[in-house]
């Protein structure tokens, strides 16, 4: 059987610098895999015409897409979260979405929130910095805070968010958290405090974002939830970018309302963009921490995921069921 006679599965974009792992699985089943670095939904439409399946990083793949993509059974998600594509429009068409479950990577994002909020809290790039341009002191960190018995937040309580406070009890902080969809037993079973969120905002030292994209949570921290913040607060994010506004955290920032941010992502996702350019004010101030969107980025995370999506595609177009749906399809 040659890699055509199957149909096509098509990677709408990717920024993993190959398709080695993905061609091994989707040509071993019989499938074509035709690659592309799309930035909007027209590039989607424009080479995913004929596609049977995509696989999507960034893109957006959109009711207006699908309408116009008349052999596309699945679209598979390189990751947990699943923002960029339009589900109940997928549901409507017959189309399944998969994603990756939160294991993949739980133990990356949990290290990399205790680094960021380490950093932050250590003002370990300001003493980089000024260490670099040759000044040796102290005081270029300064003021520093005792983490010992301070407050530290996590906003969502799902599986990594238990991780981040796993590897926060050992620096010997009052863990709080609140998730509406979490009992509250359940928290206090992990040796987390429940609180409202109006309490996690209020009460929080520390404050780590581990919460998905939706409706609710879009500009969740806005000018009005970030003044209701300690100034000694850092607010510390390795959860989906728009989750902060930007335009309001810089102000923040600014004008000392808070005392810093560690993120992990920003609310316009650079790799969305084909010209992005650094200018985001963000970027340009001393008391945050940014990283590309890598707090799920390991070697072994990144083939499992590669794995998984390609995976699911295969399995959805040869008529099995997929491992990790996100809808239901009526067959």
């Amino acid at each position: 059987m040659t890699p055509t006679d199957r149909g096509t599965i098509m990677i709408a974009d990717s920024d993993f610098g190959d398709t080695d792992i993905e061609r091994a699985i989707v040509e071993e089943a019989g499938f074509a895999l035709h690659s592309y670095q799309c930035k909007s939904e027209a590039e989607v439409i424009e080479h995913g015409r004929d596609a049977d399946g995509i696989l999507t990083q960034y893109a957006r793949i959109g009711a207006t897409a699908m309408q116009q993509l008349p052999n596309c059974r699945v679209i598979a998600r390189y990751g947990t979260g699943v923002d960029i594509v339009d589900v109940d429009a997928a549901t409507r068409l017959g189309i399944q979405v998969t994603n990756a479950p939160n294991d993949w990577c739980a133990d990356e994002v949990a290290d990399h929130a205790i680094a960021l909020w380490l950093c932050a809290a250590r003002k370990i790039s300001d003493y980089d910095a000024a260490t670099r341009a040759g000044v040796w002191s102290w005081r270029t960190g300064e003021p520093i805070r005792r983490l010992h018995g301070q407050v530290f937040g996590i906003l969502g309580f799902g599986a990594i968010a238990r991780l981040i406070a796993e590897r926060a009890r050992p620096f010997g902080v009052d863990l709080r958290s609140h998730d509406p969809y979490v009992d509250d037993a359940q928290i206090r079973a992990y040796g987390v405090h429940p609180v409202s969120f109006d309490e996690l905002v209020e009460q929080s030292d520390h404050l780590v974002i581990q919460a998905p994209l939706t409706q609710d949570t879009h500009h969740l921290f806005d000018h009005a939830t970030l003044a209701r913040m300690k100034p000694n607060a850092i607010l510390v994010n390795t959860a989906r970018g728009p989750i902060v506004e930007d335009s309001a955290l810089a102000e923040a920032l600014s004008d000392g309302t808070i005392a810093g941010a560690a993120l992990d992502d920003l609310e316009e996702e650079p790799a969305k963009h084909r010209d992005w350019r650094p200018d985001n004010p963000l970027l340009h101030l001393p008391n945050t921490v940014i990283t590309p969107h890598a707090a799920y980025y390991s070697e072994e995370s990144l083939h499992s995921v590669r794995a998984i999506a390609a995976e699911e595609a295969v399995r959805v177009l040869s008529g099995l069921s997929p491992r990790s749906p996100v809808n239901t399809i009526r067959q």
